[in-house]
C-alpha cells in the first residue's frame, strides 16, 4: 500500500478524491491501492525546557543550551495546565500504523520549508527509515496532482530544506526560551515578557515608529501659491523655495505682480521641460505583496489575507500562496497566454484581457533564476463561481494583478513649467498619454503630489501670462506615518529600510525579517502578547510592549538588520550552507542576549509602570 501524507484533512480528502479512493477509515481515506492520511499542522514542536532538565524559572539554567534537541506532541491547555492533544496523539498512531505497513511513502504536505518541516517531524519521531519521496506541486488543480504524482521527487532532494526549517525551528527555540525567561527573571517574574527572533525586532520598529511621531515637533514654513490662465484654462504653480520666516515670504509676497494689483502679465515663463517617461508594469504578486495590496484597498489584515488565499488555493483557484517569489519562469509563461484568454469574458477586467490576446506580453516578471521553491501567485484558469465577497475580492486581486504584469508600460508626460515673478515658481503637471497597465483597475496613482496639475496648457518659454490669483500658504512638516499591516509588511521585506523600487526591494527578500509565511502570525503574536494593538488601520505599542522596548531598544535582539542577516542564513542553508557553522553561531548569540536581558530587566517593572503612550491620530 502506498501512503500518502498531507498537511492537513481537507487537502488529503481533496488528494483522495483524485485518485478516486473512497473508503473512510479513522484517521485516512483508502482505496485504488493508496491511503491518504494527514497531520492537522504541526503535529510535533520542540520539548519545553523542563524536559532537558530545566525545572522552574531559574537564573542559574540560562542559558539552556540542549545537546541534543527533542521532539514533542503538541500539548493544550486544560484545567490541569499542558497536556498532550489526545487527538493529536491518537492521528501519530495511525500515522505510524500506515507507515509501518507502507510500501511506499509520499510526502503531500506544502511544498515549502514548514511543510516539510511538519512532514519530518512525524518521521523523525515515529522513528521511520523507509524512504520517501516527495509531491512538490504549485498549484492544487487536478491536472497539477496527477503530473505531480507523475515526476514525484526523491525525498532526499529536500533535505538542506529540512535543514532551513530546522535551523529555524532551534533558533527561535534558543533564542524565545532564554531571552523571554531572562527578561521575565530578573524583572522579578511578575508577569511573563515574551521575547522572539523576530517577532521582537518587529515589535522595535512598531515602537520607535510611534515614539518617533509622539516627539515630532512640527516645523512651519511658509510657500507662495499663484494661479496663472492660458486660453482660459488656469494652473497652479508653487514658489520653488520654502520660507521659514513668515515677514521674508509676506515681503516677496507683495512684490508677486499679479492681476488684482494692476499687472496684466505678471508671470514670466523661463523654461519648459516635458519628458515622456515609460512606467513598467507591477510585479506579479507573492504573498507579501498580495497582503499589502489587499490591507490597502480592503483594510483585510495579513492573517485574513492568508487564510483567504489558502482557501483558494485548496478551492484550485490559485497557485501555491506562501511564495516569496514574485517572477515565473519560461516554462509556466509559456501557458500565460492561454491562461489569460480564460478571463476574457471577466466582468472587471474582460477588455482588458481581451487586448492582451493582440500584443506580445511584458516579460518583466519573466526570470527564472528568482523563482525558488515556487512561482509567483496566479490564478490557476479553474472557474470561479459562488465566492464570497472577501474571497473575490482577494481573487480579484490575483487575476488583475496578472493582467497588468504582463500589460504594456504606462506613457506619461511629465511636464515642468518654470515661472519667474520676484522669486521661482513651478507647476508640475502629468498627462497620461497612453495608460498600458494603469488601465486595469485605472485606479490614481499613490505618488501624485497635491500640487500637480491635472493638466497643464501649451505654453512656451519667453511668454507672459496673468497671474489671476496669489496666496501665502502656512504649511507644517509632518512625521512619517504609524505602521499599518501594509506599511510594516513591506518594512520587514528590507528589515526597515525605506526602499520604494519594487525590485530593489525584492533583491533584499531574503534579509528581511521573517519570511512572506511567517509575518502575518508575527503581527498576531504581538497582539496575542498585548504588545500592540490595532486601532482602526494602525498598529500601535501597548504600555507593555512600549515597556519591553525601552529595555530591549540598544540590545541585539531588537536589531532588525542582524535579524535579517539570520533570514539570509536560513535561506543559504537552503542551497546547502553550513548548517554547523549556523548552529555555532546562534549558540554564541543565544549567550550574548542572554546575558544582556538579565542585567536590563532589573528596569523592567519600573518601565511598565511608567509607559503611558498617548494616542497618535
Amino acid at each position: 500500500m502506498k501512503i500518502v501524507i498531507a498537511e492537513k484533512p481537507s487537502v488529503g480528502r481533496e488528494l483522495a478524491k483524485v485518485f478516486g479512493a473512497t473508503t473512510r477509515k479513522d484517521g485516512y481515506i483508502e482505496g485504488k491501492g493508496y491511503s491518504f492520511t494527514w497531520a492537522f499542522g504541526h503535529l510535533l514542536q520542540l520539548a519545553p525546557p523542563q524536559d532537558y532538565g530545566f525545572i522552574g524559572w531559574r537564573k542559574q539554567h540560562l542559558p539552556m543550551l540542549p545537546a541534543k534537541f527533542k521532539l514533542a506532541v503538541r500539548k493544550i491547555k486544560t484545567k490541569d495546565g499542558f497536556v498532550e492533544d489526545p487527538a493529536v496523539r491518537k492521528q501519530l498512531d495511525t500515522i505510524k500504523k500506515l507507515f509501518d505497513d507502507a510500501t511506499e511513502i509520499i510526502v503531500a504536505t506544502d511544498a515549502g520549508r514548514e511543510g516539510e518541516l511538519i512532514f519530518r517531524y512525524i518521521y523523525y519521531y515515529l522513528k521511520c527509515k523507509k524512504p520517501f519521496k516527495r509531491l512538490w506541486i504549485s498549484s492544487q488543480t487536478d491536472e497539477a496532482i496527477k503530473d505531480g504524482f507523475r515526476n514525484l521527487k526523491p525525498g532526499t532532494d529536500y533535505d538542506t530544506l529540512f535543514n532551513s526549517a530546522h535551523c529555524r525551528s532551534e533558533s527561535d527555540w534558543l533564542v524565545g526560551m532564554n531571552a523571554t525567561q531572562a527578561l521575565s527573571i530578573s524583572a522579578g517574574n511578575r508577569t511573563v515578557l515574551s521575547l522572539g527572533r523576530v517577532q521582537t525586532p518587529t515589535l522595535a520598529m512598531i515602537c520607535a515608529r510611534f515614539l518617533e511621531i509622539k516627539n515630532f515637533v512640527p516645523q512651519t514654513y511658509f510657500q507662495i501659491s499663484i494661479q496663472l490662465i492660458k486660453d482660459e484654462q488656469t494652473f497652479k504653480a508653487i514658489s520653488a523655495n520654502n520660507y521659514t520666516n513668515k515677514e521674508e515670504a509676506e515681503a516677496i509676497f507683495k512684490l508677486v505682480e499679479d492681476v488684482a494689483a494692476g499687472f496684466p502679465n505678471g508671470g514670466n515663463i523661463t523654461a519648459v521641460e516635458a519628458k515622456p517617461r515609460k512606467e513598467p508594469p507591477p510585479l506579479l504578486h507573492d504573498l507579501s505583496s498580495l497582503q499589502q495590496e489587499a490591507n490597502k484597498k480592503k483594510g483585510y489584515t495579513a492573517d485574513q489575507t492568508l487564510n483567504i488565499l489558502q482557501n483558494l488555493y485548496e478551492s484550485k483557484l490559485v497557485s501555491y500562496p506562501r511564495t516569496g517569489s514574485r517572477y515565473i519562469g519560461d516554462d509556466v509563461f509559456a501557458g500565460v497566454p492561454a491562461l489569460i484568454e480564460k478571463f476574457t469574458n471577466h466582468p472587471d477586467f474582460g477588455k482588458q484581457a481581451q487586448f492582451l490576446q493582440t500584443i506580445s506580453l511584458n516579460k518583466r516578471s519573466v526570470n527564472a533564476k528568482k523563482v525558488t521553491d515556487h512561482h509567483a501567485v496566479l490564478p490557476t484558469g479553474e472557474e470561479a463561481y459562488g465566492l464570497s465577497p472577501d474571497k473575490q475580492a482577494v481573487y480579484d486581486m490575483v487575476v488583475g494583478r496578472m493582467i497588468e504584469a504582463f500589460h504594456q508600460e504606462c506613457i506619461k508626460e511629465i511636464t515642468k513649467i518654470t515661472i519667474e515673478s520676484s522669486t521661482t515658481f513651478t507647476a508640475n503637471g502629468t498627462v497620461i498619454r497612453s495608460a498600458g497597465w494603469r488601465a486595469v483597475f485605472n485606479e490614481k496613482e499613490d505618488d501624485k503630489k497635491e500640487e500637480d496639475n491635472i493638466a497643464l496648457p501649451k505654453v512656451a518659454a519667453g511668454e507672459q501670462l496673468p497671474i489671476v490669483e496669489k496666496a501665502l500658504l502656512e504649511k507644517q512638516t509632518k512625521p512619517k506615518a504609524m505602521y499599518n499591516e501594509a506599511s510594516l509588511l513591506k518594512a520587514l521585506e528590507t528589515s526597515g529600510k525605506e526602499i520604494e523600487d519594487e525590485e530593489l526591494r525584492y533583491a533584499m527578500k531574503d534579509s528581511g525579517l521573517g519570511t512572506p509565511a511567517t509575518r502575518a502570525s508575527i503581527i498576531e503574536t504581538l497582539i496575542t502578547r498585548e504588545y500592540i494593538s490595532r486601532e482602526k488601520r494602525n498598529l500601535v505599542p501597548t504600555n507593555k510592549g512600549l515597556a519591553v522596548y525601552e529595555v530591549v531598544k540598544d540590545k541585539q535582539i531588537a536589531q532588525a538588520e542582524l535579524t535579517g542577516q539570520w533570514e539570509k542564513r536560513l535561506e543559504e542553508i537552503r542551497t546547502g550552507a553550513s548548517v554547523k557553522d549556523f548552529k555555532a553561531e546562534i549558540t554564541e548569540y543565544t549567550k550574548t542576549i542572554t546575558n544582556e536581558l538579565l542585567i536590563a530587566g532589573a528596569t523592567i517593572s519600573a518601565k511598565l509602570e511608567a509607559a503611558k503612550p498617548e494616542k497618535v491620530n
